[in-house]
């Protein structure tokens, strides 16, 4: 059953009842049902941590996820929505260790593993509650029950032969990786946790110098801030492209080596130094110099104390010489792997222990705490002539989160997966992978894998999957499991979790006579299980093997830009090294959503909204539409703005719902797509054509995952169908023109609003079907093919109709949508309202076709814009107009800079001719310089001497130009006050909540009377009473009324009293003139000369004319029959779809072609006698609306007088009233009837009031 449909709407309410809705049928399991049979579609969801809240971040991918599935299942394919969730790892830990003050290594051990853990599952869900109602409350389809957990043990079952795999290809191996090394907890941090917390320290700065083997007496210099880091140094690193000098220190008179730009850190003025050569830094590669320190001297024969090159070295600080010490720098160690000075494999030369005090090798500093070591050092190397100047140095420096503690970076050792050897099949495969936008893939990603090293995916923790390596105590024998039952095969145990707490314990017996194998302590980095996750979600190989390969690769998946370095990048690996192709096929990435000041979102600095108050105020839409219609979805970055929710709400929901609300109004059919009758009017073929092409790009375009393409055509088309489609069509939607057309107009819109749901669906899931659930009412079951359509989710995308779509039309509408933008801004500009008329619109436009175009469309510009006539021309020198042009100061600004000011001038000057060429070509030289449509802004001036400029305000874009004649008109100006009185009854109505149907009076009085408006008001009555529908009564309001608003205003200086009444007076008012709109005729055609008068409309309202019905009446009325005939006003022929009610009290010409001569005159009062006519007490019938009308007593003027008697028939049918008595009175009291032999020229301009008298049944 079809609901009324309320006036206001409060999206938040509706979306929880349509939350309701889905809940009470399992919407979603009902669709998975209904899909089952279908191709399937995979989509892999990348698993979030439950010990936090979810944010802007997440509700955001959530989104893309969610609109893209919808997308898919309404393409015909099965799709398999599950939720997964990351229990594992530091973020679990950090939470527990926070509660339980653990700081390091010694306390989890006096606590027990087993202990620890259990504390650790029983937070790993904590918010997860809250993440199931908020990504419900968004609108997303996912599958809670049916979930995943990393924590599951047939979960990281498959982990562990995910890595099984890769041991037995020879894939996994043992080495070292520097990584932030807390020396208080004894324990490695991740990247995560080092950037925890920063602070700015003060720390020694050291520059030490390093003679040259080849000459002793010039020395390379080197700067630190570590200067614990020396008695490890095995390299001096410069960039090979930057300028590098020998140098002689005037004061000292020794000679160093150091950066050219660097100069400033060791002096202070020129004078100070005698530069002695200068050379680019590659000129110092494999330069051998003498070691600080004797301790690591026989590295010296693997190439250690060269000079190596590389471009991290930069010219901001330092010397331009930096010091590796491999195992204590990331850097210092890929630099020096890649020369070959260490391997990978060969023992670490780290002479610090986990305490960060110096082992035995380091004789000279053995035991002591490394930053305590420092001034032990410096005094060293000053006592040893090393020391070239020492000072101090203040930084921001990472601590550690636990103890508070400086921390360093050391080498730990770790297990390794191989990946470098395969960077060229990683890249082959991201290129078989899909990419949105391109150039994530191509660029960030692409670079990323081109530098791929080898990935260390062991971590130090206690909380995540073990890695499955059982090693005797030199690591001589290692075995790999791969399996639970593997794991009892060998150590005789079946377990059931595969947690440390549980397999710690296990032994595996040697084969080498090793005694037993234990396991290595280390767990799986959470980014291994992550990108296991195509794998371990369905237990691979263990169950569900064929369902897996079979939709191996994911067809889709979809996260943040910073998964480049995260998920995207660990399933790639893992997915090559497994099975050589890629894990998915398409990708779509998201930028970042950071806080409204471009900082990023946080909790502590309270920067941004909280997403549930937003949903709660907003609605869930709102803010899904938000996000997908930013650049965020383009992978950049988005500023979130609160008011740019609430902008969607104002701009896009509440048209597209009044313009739903208004369908529901009025709409009394049941809709059938394939019965429905083809339209002839041009807006129904032209937003019909525009669907079609909406739905062809929205099909392509979703098909590509271009969801930035998509959205702003979807929001653009809202705006089409309200702002355009429904704004100049209302009068047809409410039957003004007819039952026909409204019939038409009304199949359309239904159309249109149907299509529009389905395509938007997936991305605002609420509204649609909100709107649906009315909208399938007025469905034809006939024209569904779902067999279940109870739900919109549950149908198909539309089809396109190729056959609706009609470019032409489609390129015609954009012509009459520029001149109207056009327009609206001249009168913005001059501050003259719509409401006020003007005289004449000029459209200039250089292709007649596009002027041919504009004809046909001339009724709704004349409309929109409210001026009387339309002009067209080829020809802008008629009107005295020329280009100018003024450089956009910005852009040029910036790229010409120094010559700016000049090229300025020369722009000013440019002639018309010139830019006319430019506007053509897109391209202009200018002082030599190359200027584009991006540099210049280009105007049009009147020539002062052409007396245009005082008569017309022009504006243009690049095709059209448009001219509004704005010279003042008392006339003109005086409707517009009408309107501006029809503008307040029409608020005021709003403000009592009436609707158009609702039957009222409305009671006006204006302070001081006789002033200006009450003038205005008077003289346009009839205008007034056209436009409202509601007679207009001067005060006082009779007593007794039913008053349902009253309110006092203030316009043209006077003080204006409206009162709304109900009741049956209502419709009983005095009329001034013509009730209806209505036309005369001068025709002079063959040598005969008439006069006669065409009504508009009859009754008011009702049974309007086009301009073919108007050419119809005319031959009837003068019987003209099959003569040729032109009709014109003034010198403009009536053709097309000229709008006629914009000519009432006008005088049309009708001639054999030719434009009527200047001696017509043009009379704008009736030319033949008439009544109106008002019912008293009844509606009228037959379709009509319209309770007041007009009859011609005569017509044309002189012939066909109407006589008395015939006067009760002829009214009845007006009113389509054929069966009815009735009687007429000369008063609204119904008291005085018209006496019984009243002619014509007694009753002209009077108004009767119809008594229609009751049947004999009603009696």
């Amino acid at each position: 059953m079809v609901e009324a449909v309320r006036e206001s709407i409060h999206f938040p309410s509706e979306e929880e009842r349509i939350l309701q809705l889905w809940k009470d049928k399992d919407c979603f399991q009902e669709c998975l049902k209904q899909s089952k049979n279908r191709p399937k579609y995979t989509f892999y969801d990348g698993p979030p941590f439950a010990t936090g809240l979810p944010h802007y971040g997440h509700i955001l991918a959530g989104t893309i996820k969610d609109i893209v599935t919808r997308f898919a299942h309404q393409s015909g394919f099965h799709v398999d929505r599950r939720f997964g969730w990351d229990c594992h790892g530091l973020p679990v830990e950090y939470e527990i260790d926070k509660s339980l003050d653990i700081k390091g290594p010694d306390d989890v051990a006096k606590m027990g593993i087993a202990e620890y853990n259990r504390q650790c599952r029983q937070i790993v869900m904590r918010y997860a509650t809250e993440w199931e109602t908020s990504v419900t409350r968004m609108g997303r389809w996912i599958d809670f029950r049916n979930d995943y957990k990393t924590l599951y043990p047939w979960f990281m079952e498959t982990v562990w032969w995910v890595f099984k795999q890769l041991y037995d290809k020879g894939l996994v191996y043992r080495g070292v990786k520097v990584m932030p090394f807390s020396t208080a907890c004894n324990t490695p941090l991740s990247n995560f946790e080092s950037n925890q917390n920063y602070k700015d320290v003060q720390d020694p700065s050291v520059i030490v110098n390093f003679p040259l083997v080849e000459d002793e007496d010039v020395c390379l210099i080197a700067w630190t801030t570590t200067p614990w880091t020396l008695p490890s140094n095995l390299a001096l690193c410069v960039n090979a492209e930057f300028l590098y000098v020998k140098v002689k220190d005037n004061s000292t008179g020794k000679v160093y080596i150091m950066m050219e730009a660097r100069l400033g850190a060791l002096f202070k003025t020129e004078a100070e130094y005698t530069i002695i050569d200068k050379f680019p830094g590659k000129t110092l590669k494999g330069k051998r110099y003498k070691p600080l320190f004797e301790y690591f001297t026989k590295c010296g024969d693997t190439g250690a104390f060269q000079v190596v090159l590389d471009n991290y070295v930069r010219e901001e600080e330092g010397t331009g010489v930096v010091h590796q010490a491999p195992y204590f720098g990331a850097d210092d160690y890929r630099v020096c792997t890649d020369y070959n000075i260490i391997q990978r494999d060969q023992a670490p030369i780290c002479p610090v222990d986990a305490s960060g005090r110096f082992t035995a090798e380091v004789t000279d500093f053995v035991g002591q705490y490394v930053k305590d070591a420092d001034k032990n050092i410096i005094r060293w190397l000053k006592e040893h002539g090393r020391l070239v100047n020492a000072s101090s140095f203040k930084h921001s420096y990472p601590f550690c989160w636990r103890s508070d503690t400086p921390l360093i970076y050391k080498a730990v050792p770790s297990w390794f997966v191989r990946v470098e050897h395969m960077v060229e099949k990683l890249l082959e495969n991201n290129d078989k992978c899909y990419w949105v936008p391109e150039f994530v893939g191509e660029r960030r990603f692409g670079n990323w894998l081109r530098d791929a090293r080898d990935w260390a995916v062991s971590r130090n923790r206690y909380w995540g999957t073990p890695i499955p390596l059982w090693c005797s105590d030199d690591f001589e024998e290692v075995v790999c499991v791969g399996s639970m039952a593997e794991l009892e095969e060998l150590t005789g145990v079946k377990v059931t979790d595969l947690h440390r707490e549980s397999i710690d314990q296990l032994t595996i017996p040697s084969r080498c006579g090793k005694g037993v194998l234990r396991r290595v302590t280390e767990v799986f980095d959470c980014w291994f299980e992550s990108g296991s996750m195509p794998y371990a979600q369905v237990h691979y190989p263990f169950e569900n093997r064929k369902e897996f390969e079979d939709t191996f690769p994911a067809d889709f998946i979809a996260e943040g830009i910073d998964q480049t370095r995260g998920w995207f990048y660990t399933l790639l690996v893992l997915s090559t090294a497994l099975f050589g192709k890629p894990p998915f096929k398409n990708v779509i990435v998201n930028g970042l959503v950071l806080a409204s000041d471009g900082q990023k979102m946080s909790k502590r600095k309270k920067n941004y909204p909280d997403p549930g108050l937003v949903v709660q105020s907003y609605g869930a839409d709102a803010l899904r539409l938000y996000l997908i219609n930013s650049p965020v979805v383009r992978a950049e970055n988005l500023r979130f703005k609160e008011e740019g929710v609430r902008d969607i709400l104002k701009d896009v929901f509440l048209p597209w719902y009044n313009a739903y609300r208004f369908l529901e109004e009025n709409i009394a059919f049941m809709y059938n797509e394939s019965t429905a009758k083809p339209s002839d009017n041009i807006m129904d073929k032209w937003i019909q054509s525009f669907t079609q092409s909406l739905i062809q790009f929205f099909k392509a375009e979703m098909d590509a995952y271009r969801l930035y393409t998509v959205v702003p055509k979807l929001v653009r088309f809202v705006d089409m169908l309200t702002n355009w489609y429904v704004r100049t069509n209302r009068r047809r939607l409410k039957g003004e023109s007819g039952s026909e057309d409204c019939l038409w107009a009304l199949e359309c819109l239904f159309s249109v609003l149907f299509s529009m749901c389905r395509l938007m669906a997936p991305f605002t899931p609420f509204i649609t079907e909100m709107m649906y659930q009315n909208l399938r009412h007025l469905l034809d079951p006939a024209s569904v093919e779902e067999k279940d359509s109870s739900s919109i989710h549950y149908l198909m995308l539309p089809q396109v109709r190729e056959c609706l779509i009609d470019k032409r039309i489609e390129s015609a509408v954009s012509q009459m949508q520029s001149v109207i933008e056009l327009g609206r801004v001249i009168r913005d500009r001059r501050t003259l309202p719509v409401k006020y008329p003007l005289k004449e619109v000029v459209v200039i436009h250089q292709d007649p076709e596009a002027l041919k175009d504009i004809t046909s469309l001339q009724k709704y510009i004349l409309e929109e814009l409210n001026v009387r006539q339309m002009t067209l021309s080829t020809d802008k020198d008629r009107y005295g107009i020329s280009l100018r042009a003024e450089p956009d100061h910005m852009v040029l600004g910036k790229r010409l800079k120094g010559a700016f000011k000049s090229i300025t001038a020369s722009i000013k000057e440019l002639k018309n001719e010139q830019l006319e060429s430019f506007q053509k070509t897109g391209s202009i030289i200018v002082d030599g310089h190359e200027l584009h449509e991006e540099d210049l802004r280009l105007m049009y001036t009147f020539n002062q001497t052409s007396g245009s400029s005082t008569q017309y305000e022009a504006h243009s874009d690049a095709q059209v130009l448009v001219l509004l004649d704005v010279t003042p008109d008392q006339s003109m100006l005086d409707e517009g006050v009408a309107r501006e009185v029809i503008n307040r009854v029409q608020k005021l109505r709003k403000k009592g909540h009436l609707v158009p149907s609702d039957e009222i009076t409305v009671y006006y009085s204006c302070e001081p009377a006789g002033d200006y408006l009450d003038q205005v008001i008077q003289a346009h009555m009839d205008f007034i009473l056209a436009t409202t529908k509601a007679p207009l009564k001067a005060y006082p309001v009779p007593k007794g009324s039913s008053v349902i608003v009253q309110e006092k205003t203030q316009l043209k200086g006077s003080d204006l009293d409206l009162t709304i009444v109900k009741g049956a007076a209502a419709c009983k008012t005095t009329l001034h003139g013509p009730a209806c709109a209505y036309v005369n005729i001068h025709l002079k055609l063959d040598n005969k000369e008439q006069e006669g008068v065409i009504l508009l409309e009859n009754p008011v309202g009702d049974n309007r004319l086009d301009v073919a019905k108007l050419r119809q009446v005319c031959s009837s009325v003068f019987g003209l029959n099959k003569t040729k005939f032109s009709v014109f006003h003034g010198h403009t022929e009536v053709t097309g779809s000229f709008d006629l009610l914009s000519l009432n009290g006008k005088t049309l010409c009708v001639t054999s072609g030719s434009k009527p001569g200047d001696s017509v005159v043009l009379d704008s009062s009736l030319a033949c006698p008439y009544i109106n006519l008002q019912l008293a007490n009844c509606q009228p019938a037959e379709c009509q609306r319209g309770n007041v009308g007009t009859l011609l007593l005569a017509n044309p003027a002189g012939h066909n007088i109407l006589p008395h008697n015939a006067l009760p028939s002829e009214v009845a049918k007006l009113f389509g009233l054929r069966s009815r008595r009735l009687r007429l009175y000369l008063d609204d009291a119904l008291t005085h009837e018209i006496p019984p032999e009243s002619s014509a020229k007694t009753l002209d301009g009077k108004t009767l009031y119809v008594r229609v008298l009751p049947t004999t049944a009603e009696a």
